[in-house]
């Protein structure tokens, strides 16, 4: 049975649009400041929010999502690296997770379940992170994912709202999932390079980048590397440079995305960042990849650490948040 087909989209390219989820969360009334114990908050659109209370500093997150792939054993496994993700990029240890299971069980049956949670189990053992248990919701679509608590260093956090002018930019992960993906979905043919993508940890590139003293990254998931990006140098009051040729990206995605795979997603987030964006020079498929929909990506870090390529830089505020050099 193919997973993907009862998906209305796959993996973190479902995620609702970032500028409606925008919309959706300023009339909360949150304080443009966090209360003291709330280390990082709503405030910057981060990728976990961390609290300090007696001595302690927690990461908390939570993420899941629609079949990504076919197969429910690597499904598992790319939902649950990409939940804990979100506390690499913080800085954080993962130390203890919970499912969260979302199945249409008169439709499909309970082994295909099963195989789900045995590899999101697999990878919480490969972080070394406990599974504690999780939650489950008879639903008409399937979902996957875990919440996740970790600790972290207080004074060696990594921020999205850190980055200073005169850093570059590193990436630990290609391009490409989304268009790869979404290929997937359609025609079921497997690519094994995004699977092994999808399914490594971000827990050596984050212990690298806090070895070096970088105290400023993000993770790359659904919004994109550009809308990511733009959350990252609006947080921080500068402006992003990339050099669209020096941003890896996995074989066959440009071939993909040539024929027309192109997810939703990918499209929305370039809707969003576009107006923001100096994209002189860059051609209408060079703004797509840069946009695209990822499923659990690398780190984009701000500083150099060993094995991820340098793609850019953070210059001082200018006109345009983001900068494109084809």
């Amino acid at each position: 049975m193919r997973l993907t087909g009862y998906a209305h989209g796959g993996g973190c390219a479902c995620k609702i649009p970032p500028g409606e989820l925008e919309d959706v969360l300023s009339g909360l009334g949150v304080a443009a400041e966090p209360r003291s114990e709330l280390v990082v908050g709503l405030a910057t659109g981060d990728d976990a929010a961390v609290v300090t209370r007696g001595g302690t500093t927690v990461v908390s997150t939570a993420d899941f999502f629609t079949p990504v792939v076919d197969d429910p054993f690597d499904w598992g496994r790319i939902a649950a690296a990409n939940a804990l993700s979100d506390v690499y990029a913080m800085g954080g240890t993962p130390l203890v997770a919970v499912n969260l299971l979302c199945w249409p069980r008169d439709v499909l049956p309970y082994d295909l379940a099963r195989e789900v949670l045995r590899g999101g189990a697999e990878i919480a053992a490969q972080a070394d992170c406990h599974l504690g248990g999780g939650h489950t919701v008879d639903d008409p679509e399937p979902k996957y994912g875990m919440a996740v608590t970790g600790i972290a260093d207080p004074g060696r956090l990594l921020r999205n709202d850190a980055g200073t002018p005169g850093v570059p930019l590193s990436l630990t992960k290609p391009i490409g999932l989304g268009v790869l993906n979404n290929r997937h979905k359609a025609t079921g043919e497997v690519f094994p390079e995004a699977i092994a993508t999808m399914t490594a940890l971000n827990a050596e590139a984050s212990r690298a980048a806090l070895e070096r003293g970088v105290r400023c990254a993000t993770d790359v998931t659904g919004f994109g590397l550009l809308g990511h990006l733009f959350k990252l140098a609006r947080a921080s009051d500068v402006t992003a440079v990339i050099d669209a040729s020096a941003v890896p990206v996995l074989d066959g995605a440009r071939a993909s995305l040539a024929a027309g795979y192109v997810p939703g997603g990918s499209r929305r987030n370039l809707d969003w960042v576009a107006p923001h964006t100096d994209f002189t020079g860059a051609d209408e498929h060079i703004r797509i990849l840069l946009a695209d929909a990822q499923t659990s990506g690398g780190l984009l870090v701000a500083g150099e650490i060993p094995g991820a390529p340098v793609i850019g830089e953070l210059v001082p505020r200018k006109e345009k948040t983001l900068i494109v050099k084809a």
